[in-house]
């Protein structure tokens, strides 16, 4: 007689997540929620013995009483059981608590992760179990005694010296100083009149395009007033532009890397008006599992807490094989795109990515509500466009004078799509970044540098600042004066104006290999026909 198989428990967080993970591992296996965290530090009191080593007192949460006794019940039944919460420092810790709580020993206790919920990484996962990382469980102890230690204490405080009803907290008190110290720059800012003045002219066929005032006697300056735009303006009105230089190039724009949580955020806010919150909750339904006609239930997209830019070979080559096959070759770049993860940063989990890429978005919309078809969409074209060739634009730049003053014209038209057949950056403030010129931009200091490199295809980094005008200050070590300049390899910036004790505007320059001599009078004498001339 055959011996029965021993029966096995499963653990994980919520009933969706139970659902999905039920089905690919069958009858062997009993998959049951913890509904979350099963035990928390007392509502009713401090719950932290701040005298002997900050000692936490965890409680059994009022109301799970039924849920931790029927859990206790199979786990006693079961010959393994495994902690299948969610692979973060939080889920980690749930698995602690629900090992203490069951009392569970080490040979009996499995701890297993699932990056994404597919047939394949879950049946792997079961049979590659490990230990709990008690560093994560101690990262996620000090996170959550210090919210309790700061809240109740300091909480009273502010009702007692202000009002009641106020509170305070880890995160919450100190997003309100930054806050508070922006208004007060908000409110501190002095402005400064600055003009800008255009040409309409016509080339030789006629065609009107506009360009910039830009200096004299090829030195750059900026009208500060009505008087000096009206006496330039009255120069040059009466006079023929002629033409000093034309510049064609073609110019690469790189795609973004795929999505951690707080750029998909970002983008989901941007494109589809969801909130932060709003996001999380329909990628947690997209990771657990939906259930897809043909298909059954399916974890679509892999864990959406992450900070890491890494992508795994297997998805890397799927994607590429899409690519070919849909696009064409010319599509996809000759090596895979790798995507660098800022230092400091979360690495134990891949990008925000689709667990399948051949499941696009419009093969299983009729499955998916709207909001979790946009979400998918935006994450699935995301992912794909990373791993797709740069889109090429013809440049054209010209400088034209009059009377001694200088204008710029540049003008750039989309030669090949490239990843902009499938995706295209979403952007916040326009007055952030704002091009001058090919390779030329004008940037708000207060600009992220995670926000630049997606949007302009750089590797800036700071290891101490989050925004360009901090990474200038960082690389020269003081408060720079209008007009110093640093550079990060390719990357010039130069400090366009400083406002008090901050960084107000950049100019940032691409530099870029030049091109042959003979080229550029090739491209000169084409453009001077097509675009510009005597007007």
């Amino acid at each position: 007689m055959a011996k029965k198989a021993a029966r096995n428990l499963v653990i994980v967080e919520s009933p969706a997540k139970a659902k999905t993970i039920g089905k690919y591992l069958g009858p062997d296996y009993e998959v049951r929620a913890s509904m979350g965290h099963l035990r928390d530090l007392p509502k009713s009191k401090l719950g932290v013995d701040v005298e002997h080593d900050f000692e936490p007192n965890y409680r059994p949460i009022r109301g799970k009483e039924e849920l931790i006794n029927e859990l206790k019940k199979l786990s006693k039944a079961s010959d393994t059981v495994y902690l299948a919460t969610d692979p973060d420092r939080e889920g980690e810790a749930i698995s602690w608590h629900l090992k203490n709580l069951l009392d569970l020993s080490d040979e009996k206790a499995k701890r297993v992760t699932f990056n994404e919920i597919t047939r394949k990484v879950v049946t792997e996962s079961i049979h590659h179990p490990r230990e709990i990382d008690q560093d994560l469980v101690d990262a996620q102890q000090a996170r959550r005694i210090l919210d309790r230690i700061v809240g109740y204490e300091l909480s009273p405080l502010l009702w007692k010296k202000i009002r009641r009803g106020l509170s305070a907290g880890r995160v919450q008190s100190v997003a309100m100083r930054l806050v508070a110290d922006r208004e007060k720059e908000i409110k501190d800012f002095v402005p400064q009149e600055y003009w800008t003045l255009d040409a309409l002219l016509k080339n030789d066929g006629g065609v009107p395009f506009r360009a910039r005032y830009y200096g004299k006697d090829g030195k750059k300056y900026e009208p500060a007033s009505q008087e000096e735009v009206s006496a330039i303006q009255a120069e040059v009105q009466a006079l023929p532009f002629a033409v000093k230089s034309v510049k064609r190039t073609d110019k690469q724009r790189s795609p973004a890397p795929p999505f951690t949580t707080s750029t998909m955020q970002q983008d989901a806010s941007r494109k589809l008006n969801m909130t932060p919150r709003r996001t999380m909750a329909i990628a947690q339904q997209l990771y657990e599992g939906v259930d897809i006609t043909g298909e059954g239930t399916v974890g679509l997209i892999t864990y959406m807490r992450t900070d890491s830019l890494r992508i795994s070979d297997e998805a890397q080559a799927a994607a590429r094989s899409f690519v070919t096959g849909r696009y064409g070759a010319g599509y996809c770049p000759a090596a895979p795109r790798q995507y660098k993860t800022k230092a400091g940063a979360q690495d134990a989990h891949e990008a925000i990515r689709p667990s399948n890429v051949n499941l696009t978005p419009e093969d299983i919309k009729k499955s998916l509500t709207a909001e979790q078809y946009k979400l998918y969409k935006l994450i699935w074209s995301r992912f794909l466009a990373c791993q797709m060739a740069s889109a090429v634009y013809d440049s054209v730049s010209i400088e034209v004078a009059s009377a001694g003053y200088t204008f710029r014209a540049t003008h750039s038209a989309l030669k090949f799509s490239g990843y902009t057949a499938v995706y295209v950056e979403g952007k916040d403030e326009e007055d952030e970044v704002k091009e001058i010129a090919p390779d030329e931009y004008l940037v708000s200091g207060s600009a992220k540098l995670d926000d630049l490199n997606d949007r302009l295809g750089l590797e800036l980094e700071s290891e101490d600042y989050d925004s360009i005008g901090g990474l200038v200050i960082g690389l020269l070590e003081h408060l720079p004066e209008e007009g110093e300049e640093v550079s990060c390899e390719n990357i010039r910036l130069v400090v366009e104006h400083v406002e008090k004790n901050r960084i107000d505007k950049i100019r940032l320059f691409i530099e870029r290999e030049a091109e042959s001599e003979e080229k550029n009078r090739q491209s000169e004498r084409a453009a001077v026909h097509s675009m510009a001339g005597e007007a």
